[in-house]
C-alpha cells in the first residue's frame, strides 16, 4: 500500500473531524432517524429519508477519513534534515522573477491544499518545480498564463 504524505497539521485537522462525526454527528443523525421513524409510515417519510442520506453520506465520509489516516505518511519538515532544500511541508517564499512579486506557500499533501490559505499540493507544478532547490535558485513553472520564472527567497520548516 503507498502511503500518502500529509502534514501533522493535517493529520489533527482530519482527526478532529473524525472525533466530531463519530461523537457528535452521528448521535444526532441517529436521533433524527428514530424520531422520523416515530411518525409513522416510512415510504412517504421524506424527514427519514433525508435522515438516512445523512446519515449515509456520514459514515461515507468517517469510512474515507479513516482510509486516509490509514494510508498517511505523517511528515513533520521541523524533524527532516532537509540541509536548506525545499522538502514536503517547507514554507517557500518566492520572488515572481518579472514583476518581483512574491508570493508564500507550503508544500502540503493533495487533501490539505488551499491556495487562499497559502498551501499547495505536492503534485502542483510550482511545488514539483520546487522540491529539492535551495535558497537562491530560479525555477521555471508552466503556469496556464505560459511560463514563469521564480527565484527561492527563503524557506522554512515550521
Amino acid at each position: 500500500m503507498n502511503k500518502t504524505p500529509m502534514t501533522l497539521r493535517g493529520a489533527e485537522q482530519l482527526r478532529e473531524e473524525l472525533r466530531q462525526r463519530k461523537s457528535e454527528l452521528r448521535p444526532k443523525i441517529i436521533a433524527s432517524i428514530e424520531e422520523a421513524r416515530a411518525h409513522g409510515d416510512l415510504k412517504e417519510n421524506a424527514e427519514y429519508h433525508a435522515a438516512r442520506e445523512q446519515h449515509g453520506f456520514n459514515e461515507g465520509r468517517i469510512q474515507e477519513i479513516e482510509a486516509k489516516l490509514g494510508s498517511a505518511q505523517i511528515i513533520d519538515p521541523t524533524q527532516v534534515a532537509a540541509n536548506g532544500k525545499v522538502i514536503f511541508g517547507a514554507t517557500v517564499e518566492l520572488a515572481d522573477a518579472d514583476s518581483g512579486a512574491e508570493q508564500t506557500w507550503q508544500i502540503v499533501g493533495e487533501d490539505e491544499a488551499d491556495v487562499k490559505a497559502g498551501r499547495i499540493s505536492l503534485n502542483s507544478p510550482i511545488a514539483k518545480a520546487l522540491i529539492g532547490r535551495g535558497e537562491g535558485d530560479v525555477t521555471q513553472v508552466v503556469t496556464p498564463q505560459g511560463v514563469r520564472e521564480f527565484e527561492i527567497v527563503s524557506i522554512r520548516y515550521v
